[in-house]
Order: C-alpha cells, then structure tokens, then sequence
C-alpha cells in the first residue's frame, strides 16, 4: 500500500516533522511513502490522522540536518530525510556521516542551503517606496533554495523598526509593524531608484582595490545572477577595464624617499612637544603627565583622561572606580548619575566637594560599545596596578589625612586587599601607602539596585561613613 503526504508552502519543516512522526510510528517503510503528493498509476492513501505505537527516538543533531535540508530545492529531499529516519529508527547503517553515500548527499545539501542563506543576507538590497507612515522598503531576491522564510528572520531582527517586504519567485516574506507573514511568491516588483544608491555606488567605486583583483574569488562569493540586483556591480565591468592603468597609477603614487633635510625638521618638531616631568612635584604637572599616559591599553578608546578635583590640602580623598561616560565627555570625576548621588548624600552630611579631593583609582572609562551606548565595565587587576602610579602621587601630593575606598576596585587599589566588600563595609584598614583607608559602598552600586528597601539602606549605610570620615577628618563642622 503506498501513501501520498502533501505540505504546505510555509511551515514546511513543522508539517514534515509532524507527517514522519505518524509515519514513522506505523512503521511505514520509506518506498510506501509519496512525498510530493502527486500519485501514480493508483490513488495513493492518505497518512493515519494519530500516530501509531511506535515511538522512535532521533539524536538532536539530525534534527539539526534536517532543519536545514528542507528548505533545499530539490524535490527528494523529503524522501531522502525520512529514508534517513528510517535507517536510524531500525539502525541500519549511519546516514549522519558524511562517509555514508545517504550522509553525505545530506550534508552537502545542508551546506548548500547555508551558503544560499548567507548569501542571501549578504546580496538582498531593499530600496525605499513612498512614505505612508511608517518607512517602508522592498526588494527582489532570486534564492538558489527555498531559503526565504529561514532566511528573513536575519531582517526582522536587524529591520525591526520599519516595514519591508521581499519577494521570490516562489514566496514573499512581509515585515509589518513588527510582523513578520508570508504571502504567494511573484515576479520582480517594479521598484523606485533609491538615491542612496548613488553615494554607495560612489563609495564602492572609490574603495575598489584593483590591485587585488581575483576574479574567480569574485564570482564563487558573488556569483553573476545577483548582479543585476546590486547598484555596484554595474561599476565592475568599467573598473575591471581600467584595473591595471589604476595599479600603474598607484605605484607611480607610491610612498617615496624623504627630502634632505626632513629628518631633522622632524626631530626638531618632536623636541618642541611639551613633555611631562619624570617625578611631578605639583598636582599640576601630575594631571599633564597624566594627559599623556600610555601605560595601558584604556586610553586609546577613552576620550581623556579624568583627573581629580577638589582641594590640594584636602584632609579627606575619596576614590571611586574609574571614570563613567559623563566623566569620560566632561573631564571631571564624579559628575555622572552615581557622582550626582555621592554629592546630594555629601550634601546631606555638610560637607562641601571643594573641601575633598575625588579622584579614581582608574583614569581613563573602560566600557564595551553597545549601538549608540557605552556601557561601564570594571577595569581588570592589572589595569588598576598599572594606574597606582598617579594614585599614588595624588595621595603624596594632597596628604590626605583620611581616604575612603568607594567599591571594590577602589578598595583594592589603596589596601591591595581583593576581599569581598560586603564584611569590609564601613571598617577602617591600613593603606599600602601608609593612611587609613575608609571602606564604603560605591554610589554606582546604589543606583544600580534593582530593590529599593536594599537602595535605601545601603544609601544610609554610605551617608554614615561620609559623616563618620568626615568627623574623623575634622570636616563639615559648624
């Protein structure tokens, strides 16, 4: 008896899974089945609407295969997944490997469909259509497979904010207002010129490299059936053209033999550039030697350097973490939103900032780009050993006679003491340079307590120790 199984266009993968599980359960031998559902010489039997008591049991990494091989074109490709299923449900053979003839053919067949992916994500190029609220977009797409629907999750997620739509020959995939649906496939849309395609093609024309022309390596990434649908390719046949007069041109361009004479007018220009002191003697000539430091990797992606502030005989330093991105724009410590809540809980206990030196045990914002933001990171061990240096010289320049370590990082930077801070909180321990040490909160970390009992009580914990150092310091009294 032979059985005829018919899928849908969309959604293809859930309705196999779900016609192979039945089948598989009847125990239904893979020549019985018509999987494209077109009969032949007899009606063909529909598959039993439940499954049967068989269950079979499949390691994750067929389907892993198989969620790929199905969206290939060729039409065996059902066939061929359930035979596989068949063969691993009876254990017969391992259809998985590539060094089974059934493995192999799958695999290449999975790779095709992720290349066909790739370079779908690679060569779509929507253009605008006019505005009718919301911007919208389209494009034209000629996949190898029928890789449209795996395909254009990779839009809805970097789109999100606007709709689109791309059509295949044999599927359209939707984006509006946040949803993603599938309609007909059609022929090429009648779309508008896009203006930027101008400044793009004018971009990629400038950015062509002739000199490492390879042609083959062209066409096996970017095979000449998606270049009807990209703005720049029309440029390379004219660039290809005049590739070797361009080399010529850039070798005759070619960096050449210094003057007579400039080597020393570059000597002279570098002994005129200000330089530091080896052993600063003022908090002066410390911050200038410090807008200059290179001891480690931060200040090559930190706007500036955040020195202190506050008074230069100050009997109280505080020492926060590292510079935040407010600090990082202005220059200037503890301005951002946890410098604004040490300076209102300062202002609760009577103690003017200009009466205290704040600084960090790091100079330069350590952070990780994230879109438009930059979010904090804590500087590691090594970061905080190489920038001791200048706070070192802060604490022999100000002489402080009390210095409170606000966080972790701070606290290990004066004690070199890497404990928890929670046991530590609110004890006085002796510096590595010689003082008391303070060790309190960081105002960072208040703000970013998600509990407001918890925010609160550790707000107080902080207003405590201000006051507490700042009596121990002889300062805020009236």
């Amino acid at each position: 008896m032979s059985y005829s199984v018919i899928l849908p266009e969309q959604g293809m993968f859930d309705a196999w899974r779900e016609a192979a599980r039945i089948a598989i359960s009847h125990r239904i031998p893979p020549g019985e089945l018509d999987w494209a559902g077109m009969g032949g010489l007899f009606s063909a039997a529909p598959l039993p609407d439940a499954p049967g008591p068989h269950h079979a049991r499949v390691p994750p990494s067929f389907m892993k295969l198989a969620m790929s091989v199905i969206w290939h074109s060729a039409p065996e490709r059902l066939a061929l997944l359930y035979r596989a299923l068949w063969q691993i449900d009876r254990r017969e053979g391992d259809p998985l490997s590539p060094a089974d003839p059934l493995g192999r053919r799958l695999n290449l067949m999975a790779k095709s469909v992720g290349r066909d992916i790739h370079k779908m994500h690679a060569f779509v190029r929507f253009r605008e259509l006019p505005a009718t609220g919301r911007r919208r977009f389209a494009a034209w797409f000629e996949p190898e497979h029928n890789t449209l629907e795996p395909g254009s999750r990779f839009f809805a997620k970097r789109f999100a904010d606007m709709d689109w739509t791309i059509t295949t020959p044999r599927l359209t995939a939707r984006f509006e207002a946040g949803a993603l649906g599938f309609l007909p496939g059609g022929t090429r849309p009648d779309l508008p010129e896009d203006a930027s395609e101008t400044l793009w093609a004018t971009y990629f024309a400038n950015i062509f490299n002739p000199a490492r022309v390879k042609l083959d390596a062209m066409r096996s990434e970017m095979p000449k059936k998606y270049w009807k649908n990209l703005p720049e390719t029309r440029l390379i046949p004219d660039m290809l053209k005049d590739a070797e007069e361009r080399v010529a041109r850039m070798r005759e361009a070619a960096a050449t033999a210094p003057r007579p004479g400039a080597a020393a007018v570059s000597t002279r220009y570098r002994a005129a550039m200000p330089v530091a002191p080896v052993l600063p003697e003022t908090l002066g000539e410390a911050r200038a030697a410090a807008l200059h430091c290179r001891r480690c990797g931060l200040c090559e992606t930190a706007t500036q350097t955040v020195w202190g502030e506050g008074s230069a005989t100050a009997r109280l330093m505080m020492v926060g973490e590292q510079p935040g991105d407010r600090e990082d724009l202005e220059g200037r410590p503890f301005v951002g939103p946890a410098g604004q809540l040490l300076r209102a809980v300062m202002a609760e206990a009577r103690i003017d900032p200009a009466q205290v030196w704040l600084t960090n045990a790091v100079k330069h914002f350590k952070f990780a780009p994230r879109g438009k933001q930059r979010l904090h990171r804590n500087p590691a061990r090594q970061e905080i050993e190489h920038c001791r240096r200048w706070l070192d010289l802060e604490l022999a320049l100000v002489r402080p006679q009390l210095v409170m370590a606000l966080g972790a990082s701070a606290a290990f930077a004066l004690t070199g003491n890497d404990a928890p801070l929670g046991s530590r909180r609110g004890q006085t321990e002796t510096g590595l340079h010689g003082r008391p040490v303070l060790i309190t909160w960081h105002p960072a970390y208040i703000v970013r307590l998600p509990d407001r009992t918890r925010q609160a009580k550790a707000r107080k914990d902080l207003m405590l120790d201000i006051s507490s150092a700042a009596q121990a310091a002889g300062l805020g009294r009236e």
